[in-house]
């Protein structure tokens, strides 16, 4: 059983502002790949199906797991084995998100693909650290909390490379945009020093088999083949729907909907944001107060009906009470969920493969992100948005279902 904890005494520890400072500088790289640079090719006329498709350059999010064992084996000589893999990671983005800011989609898209995967690459791996030094620090009571703290992070992360971005792309080019926005990960360098290395008593795998199979092999040996492969599911469908409902939300937001940049940065990434923080809290001090399960079933009604709501635009049009509550509605669900959702992946791993485990599990959680929404610019075109999100909100029906079939064991790992 987990042990229930103090919400506001787990605040004031210098571990959770760790957390919020490490998902400001693991949400700023995704999010320059993702919407910003997916607005900077909407200024630029590029095709929606051309923009859609750039959603493949995060494939490495999905595939991380694949690498993941090389970061629990190896120990860099300065800083230990989370803090100095970040340390060498974070200095490769600053370098990479500086190429990017020095191409031109309309020109040469193939350059921007291939500066935006290198980043893409270089900022799941800055996940695999972050994930795995976020689940050795914490205690298992912190996770739902710590997570919040995180998602916190990494929204605020949002604001700058969004909102931010978007006001300032109505004043200077993109591409001086782009080369403010790297600065960035001076924040998650500064985290790095900052923080302690976790101190973790199961030792870390030394030989080939216990850094690659080894993860594995323990995942299916606790439960069984069945239950793994239930969990797994899960994992893959929670969350499939709402990731495929915001795959082209900028271009719906600003191409379809008609509202302007200012508009978009105002109202969508601002005010979106408050609901984000409280979505997030909430969804910590739940996983706390509820227990795992009943967050994760609860949340994950409401993240249907946030997911479905958006369709609502489409008769409002660009009306600025509507998107305002609208974005309040699917910002608040969605990251109740999310935090419930991350912290269920934590309980899910062994400490001795952290890295690796949490890799496996977050990489198919991103597939949704990558693979399902590429082809999402295709169907819009198909059926047309309100169908669209018709089809989204039902795709995620089979990921509560699955919820009901894995409820043993995640009661047996704290409800």
């Amino acid at each position: 059983m987990t042990k229930k904890i103090s919400v506001f005494k787990a605040l004031l520890t210098k571990r959770m502002f760790i957390a919020l400072a490490m998902g400001f500088s693991a949400g700023a790289p995704l999010f320059l790949i993702g919407s910003t640079l997916q607005a900077w090719m909407s200024d630029e006329k590029v095709d929606l199906s051309l923009i859609s498709l750039f959603s493949l350059v995060g494939l490495p999010y999905t595939l991380k797991f694949l690498w993941a064992p090389v970061m629990d084996r190896f120990v860099p000589q300065f800083l230990g084995r989370r803090r100095g893999w970040l340390v060498m990671i974070q200095s490769l983005l600053f370098m990479a998100m500086i190429g990017l800011s020095r191409t031109h989609p309309s020109i040469d898209p193939m350059s921007v693909a291939v500066w935006a995967l290198l980043i893409a690459f270089l900022s799941a791996s800055q996940d695999i650290v972050i994930d795995a030094y976020r689940r050795e620090s914490l205690k298992d009571e912190e996770l739902g909390i710590g997570v919040s703290l995180y998602i916190y992070g990494y929204r605020i992360s949002k604001i700058f490379t969004e909102a931010f971005a978007l006001i300032l792309a109505e004043r200077i080019p993109w591409n001086t945009v782009f080369i403010i926005m790297t600065f960035s990960m001076v924040v998650g360098l500064a985290t790095t020093f900052f923080a302690n290395e976790p101190k973790v008593e199961a030792t870390p795998p030394k030989t080939l088999r216990e850094t690659v199979v080894d993860p594995f092999v323990d995942l299916f040996q606790r439960k069984g083949v069945k239950e793994a492969f239930l969990v797994l599911s899960f994992i893959l469908l929670y969350k499939l729907g709402d990731n495929m409902g915001l795959a082209n939300i900028t271009y719906y937001f600003l191409s379809v909907v008609g509202f302007t940049k200012t508009e978009l940065a105002t109202i969508v990434k601002t005010l979106g944001l408050g609901a984000t923080l409280v979505g997030a809290f909430l969804g910590g001090v739940g996983v706390i107060k509820f227990g795992l399960y009943r967050s994760l079933w609860f949340f994950g009604i409401l993240q249907i009906i946030s997911t479905f709501s958006l369709s609502l635009l489409l008769l409002t049009g660009p009306n600025p009470w509507a998107l305002g509550i609208i974005i309040i509605a699917e910002n608040l669900c969605t990251q109740m969920a999310s935090s419930a959702f991350a912290a269920f992946l934590g309980s899910m791993t062994n400490k001795k493969f952290t890295a690796t485990q949490y890799a496996l599990f977050s990489s198919l959680m991103g597939v949704p992100r990558v693979l399902a929404a590429a082809p999402t610019g295709w169907i819009v075109q198909q059926v047309g948005w309100f169908s669209f999100y018709v089809i989204c909100t039902l795709i995620a029906f089979p990921g509560l279902f699955l919820l009901t079939k894995i409820k043993p064991w995640i009661i047996q790992k704290g409800d």
